[in-house]
């Protein structure tokens, strides 16, 4: 593995590729136009009607991230790429994804099917450069070993939901909520267990901090029940339910001196918050939290996966060994 010559890179103008489109996922929009901007009529053809109603809100002298830009973009269908680059004012577009090494500060790895993110980001990783990788960072044991070795040997890693930044969160994280202690959490999210789960458990994370305990997943592949006990004495039950578009990010919070109940709403406060960590992160070489952090999810993840597969048994998560 290369070692980054420049990294941190302090305070110059940095330059991001942004690389992988999958289905269901409008990341290369919605983040390369909030470094960039972005032309309203081209926005307006992107095949994720909420991407351009969320950006259309938001002040134009707010909303990019300063001193950074997305100078590259490739997608898996190329015929992608060539919209992204006009509706997020991305001036090239690769051929292949490797093409961006050497043009590039950073690489944005913009899927969230974690079991290709250990052979999409391999070059990248390879060559030295710093990548962020959407969620989840992967979604089984052999992989998440090897992002373990990669960042061990010094690699320049950091992955994350949106979810950890949710502005509707922050006044009941660990420092500053009034509920006394929690003794039970609900937190429900659309889609898959695999690909989704991950917003639901990194949302209630800077809440319950460190020290899950274990995980029972007693539903299907489409209608995901999930108890996981944490080593604070709470409960927490995820719903991850395939179709439950009308019910993301709903948490509530029950505890000895309190409870509440919010529903993440404010999508665009998130993605700038997770990006603009990463571009704090490219600047001062200071991780906004520990990769240990990311392990403890990602075993999460897995357990998930597991428990599901044996018919609902409570994996401990000292059973996933990396």
């Amino acid at each position: 593995m290369k070692a980054s010559n420049q990294f941190p890179f302090g305070d110059k103008k940095l330059k991001l590729a942004m690389l992988g489109m999958v289905d269901g996922n409008g990341h290369p929009y919605s983040w390369s136009a909030i470094f960039n901007g972005y032309d309203p009529e081209e926005m307006a053809k992107c095949p994720y009607p909420v991407i351009p109603v969320y950006l259309a809100k938001e002040p134009k002298d707010t909303l990019q991230i300063p001193n950074a830009e997305v100078t590259h973009i490739w997608t898996d269908n190329p015929d992608d790429a060539i919209h992204v680059a006009k509706a997020s004012k991305i001036p090239n577009i690769a051929e292949k994804a490797t093409d961006v090494i050497g043009k590039v500060d950073a690489v944005i790895i913009s899927t969230d099917k974690g079991y290709e993110h250990v052979e999409r980001c391999r070059p990248f990783i390879e060559a030295g450069m710093p990548v962020f990788i959407d969620k989840p960072l992967t979604d089984n044991i052999n992989d998440l070993k090897q992002f373990v070795e990669w960042e061990r040997q010094g690699a320049k890693i950091m992955s994350s939901s949106c979810m950890r930044y949710s502005k509707e969160y922050a006044p009941y994280r660990m420092s500053t909520h009034d509920l006394g202690e929690l003794r039970f959490v609900t937190i429900t999210t659309p889609k898959s267990w695999e690909r989704y789960g991950i917003h639901a458990l990194e949302g209630i994370y800077p809440i319950l901090g460190p020290g899950f305990v274990s995980v029972r997943n007693t539903g299907t592949i489409e209608r995901n029940i999930v108890h996981i006990k944490h080593s604070s004495g709470t409960d927490v039950v995820v719903a991850a339910i395939s179709d439950m578009f009308g019910s993301f990010g709903v948490l509530q919070l029950c505890g000895t001196a309190g409870h509440a109940e919010v529903s993440f709403s404010d999508t665009f406060y998130s993605f700038k918050a997770q990006l603009m960590a990463f571009v704090n992160y490219l600047r001062t070489g200071v991780r906004p939290f520990p990769f240990e952090e990311t392990i403890e999810l990602m075993k999460l993840v897995i357990a998930g996966i597991k428990s599901r597969e044996e018919g609902g048994r409570e994996i401990f998560i000292d059973e996933i060994q990396i």
